[in-house]
């Protein structure tokens, strides 16, 4: 088996295309247009990973998308854990451990300081046992209408983890070809939209209107939205927003959280501000 990196060209791309369709039959985001968005023009970086080979055989890949990020008042390169499949005919050999030490390894070479992500109720349990990731708290599910009522200006003490977008970053994100992201002015901040069911829900977002963003983007704006996220304590009021219970939920999802610098070891629930604009979710 070889442990090679993460290659972008289109032929390597349609690759990846069809091990995810093994693996995620019915997701219509793994694409060629899709990945080639994602691994290639992130304005924070290129892809960092690697792929098991068996052979011509793609066995395994694991991906981890650049990203900025505050953390400990301090901003950083981080990396988005995102992407991971194993060919059926190769699970249960351990190679997602394989390919993720590889990739953390290389990551702590390039000076990145920190792995964050978003995981479900089956993964968790191996990034966190096998990979040493910390389980920071999971994301609050809620859905309602209007304004969230989140307080902006929350202080850096308050705040130990957020990810930073730059002007072009957040071009970039909106402009994700499988589901684009809608972006208003609205008062003191922006509002963010994805689709989620349809056009009938969208899931939302806020951000501070401390700077301009290049294109803002209207799409649409339906009146009944999803919150996916976290909110440091007491800095959201949830106006008319109503918290969705467990059991109507797919699956609980996690923000997990490890540090490759040593900087900053562990996290703190309740300080850290997070929503579906900082995962791949949407």
């Amino acid at each position: 088996m070889r442990i090679l990196p993460i290659e972008t060209n289109l032929p390597t791309l349609s690759r990846y295309t069809v091990l995810f369709s093994k693996c995620f039959p019915e997701s219509a985001k793994f694409n060629p247009t899709s990945l080639d968005w994602l691994y290639r023009q992130n304005p924070d970086g290129k892809v960092i990973g690697f792929d098991a080979w068996d052979g011509e055989r793609l066995a395994a890949h694991y991906a981890c998308v650049p990203a900025r990020a505050s953390v400990g008042g301090s901003v950083v390169n981080a990396l988005l854990s995102l992407n991971t499949a194993t060919d059926p005919d190769y699970q249960g050999q351990g190679l997602f451990t394989r390919l993720a030490q590889t990739t953390y390894q290389r990551a702590e070479a390039e000076g990145i300081d920190c792995i964050f992500g978003v995981a479900n109720a089956n993964s968790t349990p191996g990034f966190l046992r096998k990979l040493g990731f910390q389980l920071v708290e999971p994301l609050q599910a809620r859905v309602g209408v209007g304004s969230l009522g989140l307080d902006l200006n929350a202080t850096a003490e308050e705040i130990q983890f957020e990810r930073v977008w730059s002007d072009e970053s957040i071009a970039w994100r909106c402009a994700n070809p499988a589901n684009p992201v809608s972006c208003r002015a609205r008062g003191d901040r922006f509002q963010f939209h994805a689709a989620a069911v349809g056009r009938l829900l969208s899931v939302y977002s806020e951000m501070p209107l401390h700077r301009p963003v290049a294109a803002l983007q209207r799409r649409f704006f339906p009146l009944l939205r999803l919150y996916l996220g976290l909110v440091p304590t007491g800095k959201c009021r949830f106006r008319s927003f109503v918290e969705i219970p467990k059991r109507f939920r797919p699956s609980p999802l996690n923000f997990i959280y490890r540090s490759l610098s040593k900087r900053v070891e562990r996290l703190q629930p309740g300080r850290i501000r997070f929503s579906f604009l900082d995962f791949d979710a949407y």
